[in-house]
């Protein structure tokens, strides 16, 4: 469910906005993605596991307002992460 270390500092190469960047929305975001990618295929084996489902929702909610924030500050940053990431809205 949680993501290997070598995923996330590939994560965190790739969308860092600057050297050593791990603090950014875009990073977070990327980040808070991948774990509720895994976490909705565990679901798919394991639908019974409420506990799970609710950090899942922890999970939504914190990305949902990282997302906001971007999209307040610079809607620019905000449209290009949407779309790399894929993420609908």
């Amino acid at each position: 469910m949680s993501i290997t270390a070598e995923r996330k500092q590939a994560l965190v190469t790739e969308y860092a906005t600057k050297a050593g960047d791990t603090g950014s929305p875009e990073v977070q975001v990327a980040i808070l993605t991948e774990r509720i990618t895994n976490l909705t295929d565990h679901f798919k084996t394991h639908a019974k596991d409420h506990h799970s489902r609710r950090g899942l929702l922890k999970l939504v909610n914190e990305r949902r307002r990282l997302l906001d924030y971007l999209k307040r500050k610079e809607n620019g940053r905000y449209a290009s992460l949407i779309q790399r990431l894929g993420i609908r809205k």
